[in-house]
């Protein structure tokens, strides 16, 4: 889905990566006590290093990164020292990793979630255990699914982690996902797992708006009003996977006619085209733009490099604009390691993970006793339409009737 996008980038990656690359053990952190110190006694914080003033932005025009201003992840950086949102936080509930089981043994991930996000945890609960080996291929969601296909049964995978449920149900739909035991997937919400895989954190579809422009009364909560009943300028991402994917929710959800309307109107509008979705919020922070269609944690990311930026959250009701998709992970139908890979995966839903995920990636923990960043509702307070996440990796119409409108 994500890495699903005409010109092939994956939300998670800042650029092609190597797939074969491995994860250098004991590379990040400076010691296993410092998320444990920062993660569970609570975040004090130390400005985050937003010098540079472009927020989370990788430094390359994807706006996927983190590092709290310093584009890449530092690699002399802490875990928990990432990302707005420290100072007065209160230490997380949950599970903390000490009262989950010991990981022992050998594993390998296949992760469609690219390292400079989310290898600073994954190599901080590799250094938790002295006898675990942990190995991770880094690569594109969808080019991990095929790779697990085509290796079959001698896959050396373990767990795949991915950017999005799309690629986890393509995973499931090809055979190659075991099922999982349901003490681990009633950790999540039913709509965030199935049998053969779950959620470990989620974005939802928002409406960025420029507060000096607009309040909140002026945007409607119907995405299907836009653009008629919307007085602004509007932008997006068309070529980004996050709305190649909100496009699809709309085909599946309006159907094909009205979702060709709906993409008609704003190109007639004179919609702005931005390279990703971090692009199209920065431009409604500098004022060249009123609002547009992105992902959640874009805000997040603009905001933490600059606090009193004029943008703000909007939210739609129970439409394609408020879709709610997971990044996720999946045993491996081929893993003779299938306890140690629930139990990895177990701890990518431990108290100072959905913590991680909250205060350095910027996007919803999964476990009730996490709340998100920023000034935004809970899940259950969302108003998500009711639709199989597992749907929204069937991009191919998509594009076609994108590039039949011209909207790429």
């Amino acid at each position: 889905m994500a890495d699903d996008s005409i010109d092939g980038r994956d939300d998670d990656r800042r650029t092609a990566t190597d797939s074969q690359r491995s994860t250098d053990r004991r590379r990040f952190l400076a010691s296993a006590g410092t998320l444990a110190a920062v993660g569970i006694a609570g975040c004090t914080g130390n400005g985050g290093g937003n010098g540079n003033g472009n927020g989370n932005g990788n430094g390359n025009g994807n706006g996927n990164g983190n590092g709290g201003g310093n584009g890449d992840t530092d690699p002399g950086s802490d875990v928990g020292q990432i990302g707005s949102g420290r100072a007065g936080r209160d230490a997380p509930g949950g599970t903390p990793m000490a009262e989950m089981p010991d990981l022992e043994g050998e594993l390998t991930v296949y992760s469609g979630r690219g390292e400079f996000l989310v290898g600073e945890i994954v190599s901080y609960i590799d250094d938790l255990y002295d006898d675990f080996d942990l190995t991770v291929r880094y690569g594109g969601s969808t080019d991990l699914v095929n790779q697990i296909a085509n290796e079959g049964a001698g896959t050396p995978a373990d767990v795949f982690y991915s950017v999005n449920a799309g690629s986890l149900g393509a995973l499931a739909d090809a055979g190659h996902a075991a099922s999982l035991s349901s003490d681990l997937t009633d950790l999540v919400r039913g709509e965030f797992h199935t049998e053969n895989w779950i959620g470990t954190s989620g974005r939802a579809r928002t409406v960025p708006y420029n507060t000096n422009a607009l309040s909140e009364g002026d945007l409607p909560d119907d995405i299907m009003a836009y653009p008629e009943e919307f007085d602004g300028d509007l932008g997006w991402a068309p070529r980004y996977g996050s709305c190649q994917a909100f496009v699809t929710a709309m085909r599946i959800i309006e159907g094909e006619e009205a979702t060709r309307e709906w993409l008609q109107g704003v190109l007639d509008a004179g919609i702005q085209e931005y390279p990703d979705e971090f692009a199209a919020c920065q431009a409604i922070a500098d004022g060249e733009i009123d609002a547009a269609f992105t992902n959640h944690y874009y805000i997040q990311r603009v905001l933490d490099g600059n606090p009193g930026a004029p943008i703000a959250t909007a939210f739609t009701e129970g439409d394609a604009g408020a879709v709610f998709n997971v990044a996720g992970a999946a045993v491996v139908e081929a893993t003779d390691e299938a306890t140690l890979a629930e139990n990895f995966i177990r701890h990518l839903l431990s108290a100072e993970a959905q913590d991680y995920f909250a205060r350095s990636t910027f996007e919803y923990p999964l476990i009730p006793d996490v709340d998100p960043i920023g000034d935004l509702p809970t899940i259950d307070e969302l108003d998500v339409p009711d639709i199989d996440l597992a749907q929204l990796s069937n991009l191919e119409e998509t594009v076609d009737l994108m590039r039949d409108v011209g909207a790429l």
